[in-house]
């Protein structure tokens, strides 16, 4: 919020002129009559007032804001000039007190004679407008920026982004990207806050191919700044290009540049919607051991997922179990264990394939059917045929069950045990 600058009794004294004039802000710039409201002659304030105003401005540079303000209302001036003025001095000092309600009704006062000099007046639009926004009155702050325009024939980067900014406040996301192109083009120097509001609303407009060509444009604008190139990075996500997004992503991570824990989320994504799971369970693994990713059931099993799909079953069994102690879930434990049993590790297998039926897995009869081969193939005839009995019992398993109980019997019998 624009304060109140402190000032003594002369520099306030010589500050107190303003050019007079008889038409309000045009509707459209009038640069004719611009260029005469700035060439006007200028106008001192009546005695009476001026010296009220001093010992207004006594009070205030010693801290008694309030009684400076009630100086200032005593006064009853008799030309629009200084009523102008008296109400200006009186809407900067509540916008100081944070009064805003006040600071609006006085400044609003002081603009509407277009009394004022040609600098205070425009000033006075650009702090309305401002005290406008900064009370959520956004699209009064959108007239009166475009009046400022209007008055003073200039055009403000600055201004045009708060008119973008106030747009998008009122959710009219169609309407933020004109003006914040404007500020864009007018600022001498690269402003990421401009761009972010384009950003912004092609993204509520669901127009995310037109937010990653902003975002293509800051990483050219700001190559050192790692924000540009993880925000980069993870828009290629809504656009489903997840070549680019893997390239700026792994560009981003050799660099140090990643700050989040979804920055390795997204990385380890990419590498697994690329087809190179291994290097996703890979970055995965290090961030998890590192501290950057929360070893939480959620990530944990991600890690495992990773190793799953790059065939690493036995790392990947060790990560599914894992997960499985943080609330004993059972399914988990039945993964774990027929990937054991995918790599012969006969014992291991049984062990969580065990805890997967003590936990109550729903998938019943492949638990058992799993627990029967693991079984069978550690020469444990009598275990595996009364775990296949039980996968009989489900019947998504039971046609499958009741062949391979046949198969365990004939063989249990061969090796002369008798079941």
């Amino acid at each position: 919020m624009t304060h109140f600058k402190k000032a003594t009794a002369l520099a306030l004294l010589m500050s107190l002129s303003g050019t007079v004039y008889s038409t309000a802000a045009s509707a459209a710039p009038d640069y004719a009559k611009i260029e005469e409201r700035k060439n006007a002659k200028t106008k001192i304030m009546g005695e009476r007032t001026g010296k009220k105003v001093v010992k207004a401005f006594d009070l205030y540079n010693e801290d008694k804001i309030d009684e400076a303000i009630a100086e200032l209302r005593e006064l009853d001036p008799s030309n629009d000039f200084d009523k102008a003025t008296v109400n200006r001095y009186l809407g900067n000092m509540y916008a100081q007190k944070e009064q805003y309600d006040d600071a609006i009704k006085y400044i609003r006062l002081a603009i509407a004679p277009d009394a004022l000099n040609f600098k205070d007046q425009a000033d006075l639009f650009k702090l309305l407008g401002d005290l406008y926004a900064g009370t959520s009155k956004f699209q009064e702050a959108i007239k009166t920026y475009r009046d400022w325009m209007d008055f003073t024939g200039e055009e403000d980067p600055k201004v045009y982004a708060r008119i973008a900014q106030g747009f998008y406040e009122l959710k009219q996301y169609n309407k933020v990207v004109e003006p914040a192109d404007k500020a864009i083009e007018l600022e001498k120097e690269p402003e990421k806050q401009y761009h972010m509001l384009k950003i912004g609303a092609f993204f509520e407009l669901k127009q995310y191919k037109e937010a990653v060509k902003v975002a293509e444009t800051l990483v050219k604008l700001f190559p050192e700044d790692p924000k540009m190139w993880t925000q980069l990075g993870s828009f290629y996500m809504q656009t489903e290009d997840y070549s680019d997004g893997l390239t700026v992503m792994e560009v981003a991570y050799n660099k140090g540049y990643f700050e989040k824990e979804n920055h390795y989320k997204i990385l380890s994504s990419y590498y697994s919607l690329n087809d190179i799971p291994y290097k996703a369970a890979i970055v995965f693994e290090k961030a998890l051991k590192d501290g950057k990713v929360e070893r939480t059931k959620q990530n944990v099993t991600a890690a495992a997922s990773y190793y799953h799909q790059a065939k690493h079953l036995v790392d990947a069994a060790s990560y599914y179990e894992e997960a499985a102690k943080f609330d004993d879930d059972a399914e988990l434990y039945r993964k774990a264990g027929s990937l054991l049993l995918t790599e012969q590790k006969f014992s291991a297998a049984v062990v969580r394939l065990n805890k997967a039926l003590e936990l109550g897995t729903d998938k019943k009869g492949s638990t058992y059917s799993d627990l029967a081969e693991a079984y069978l193939y550690q020469d444990k005839y009598k275990q595996a045929y009364q775990a296949i009995v039980k996968a009989q019992e489900d019947p998504r398993t039971r046609k499958f069950a009741r062949g391979w109980a046949t198969f365990i019997k004939d063989k249990a019998q061969r090796k002369g045990v008798k079941i």
